[in-house]
């Protein structure tokens, strides 16, 4: 796909993506767009950045797409529900009502309508009209109506706590006979070590074992993200430190998030300071304006073929 369509795909969240009829659908079904999203009657429009416009956009696809295991409270505009958004679910569950009567959505759920802003504010309305106890699941795809944006207070910020595990999720439950302990044994062993930076927005440090790496969810448009990173990368500047490495990206949510390898036994506090001067670096080469030059075209097209589409 050109540059040209691929812009006009990722449109304004309130709008339709205008991709062609015999395209690719950008849902990622591996259908063309006239038998998925685009057909008479089909699914709501695709959006592209479906979490545009709310607080911590950033920290929204982070959830979503890559931390284990996080929760944050979630303030919405009706402040008369508490609710919790957590990465993930027990069984993977849209939602529940705890016994409490505290809401927890999950992000972690595909829903394929096209509008992961939509599916999780349905969600949400169910979850505020279901008995407390109860999980909650979403049946149907949902029409065109409430997203998310109509549900959350704007002015405050998703204050992120990354869990080592899943104990979160029965912190509150007695368990006298360990049963419910070793259930979670599992799942806690396939949870990759997370934590979220300090000295910057969305970015997350995790240890898979093997290697460390660093990804970050930058908030720009994913060509000024780009070029940001092809102005560094053309002068030796995109290195947080010596001996990491950028090593690529990937797109979601119509965001850019690059991905660095760090040498094992870096750490998470480590990569804070190096992280923050990166951040300011990042934002200068972001406000450039001008036309690339050709050793910063041939970085982005490097950096571009290093890309992974995940949403």
């Amino acid at each position: 796909m050109g540059k040209r369509a691929r812009r006009k795909r990722e449109a304004a969240p309130a709008e339709a993506a205008e991709v062609g009829p015999r395209q690719p659908c950008p849902c990622g079904s591996g259908r063309r767009y006239k038998a998925c999203h685009g057909r008479d009657g089909g699914s709501p429009p695709f959006v592209a950045r479906a979490f545009e416009g709310l607080p911590n956009e950033c920290d929204w696809i982070a959830l979503r797409e890559f931390v284990p295991a996080a929760t944050a409270p979630l303030p919405l505009r009706d402040h008369s529900h508490t609710v919790q958004l957590c990465s993930l679910l027990p069984g993977g569950w849209p939602a529940m009502v705890r016994d409490s009567g505290d809401i927890w959505l999950g992000l972690q759920v595909q829903h394929d309508s096209g509008d992961a802003s939509r599916d999780l504010a349905r969600t949400l309305e169910l979850a505020l009209e279901t008995e407390a106890g109860s999980p909650v699941a979403l049946d149907e795809l949902p029409g065109p109506g409430t997203r998310l944006q109509d549900l959350v207070d704007p002015d405050a910020d998703l204050e992120v706590t990354v869990h080592a595990g899943f104990d979160f999720w029965v912190s509150d439950v007695d368990d006298p006979s360990g049963e419910i302990a070793a259930s979670l044994e599992a799942a806690n062993e396939a949870t990759i070590p997370t934590a979220r930076l300090e000295s910057v927005d969305a970015a997350y440090w995790c240890d898979v074992g093997t290697k460390e790496h660093l990804r970050w969810v930058m908030p720009h448009e994913e060509d000024t993200a780009l070029n940001a990173l092809a102005r560094l990368h053309a002068r030796g500047a995109d290195a947080l430190f010596e001996g990491s490495r950028l090593v690529g990206s990937f797109r979601a949510y119509g965001l850019l998030v690059p991905v660095w390898d760090l040498p094992v036994g870096t750490g998470a506090a480590a990569v804070e300071e190096p992280a923050a001067a990166f951040g300011e670096r990042f934002g200068e080469a972001a406000a450039t304006t001008g036309p690339l030059s050709a050793d910063e075209r041939s970085a982005r097209a490097g950096l571009a073929n290093r890309q992974l589409t995940i949403r």
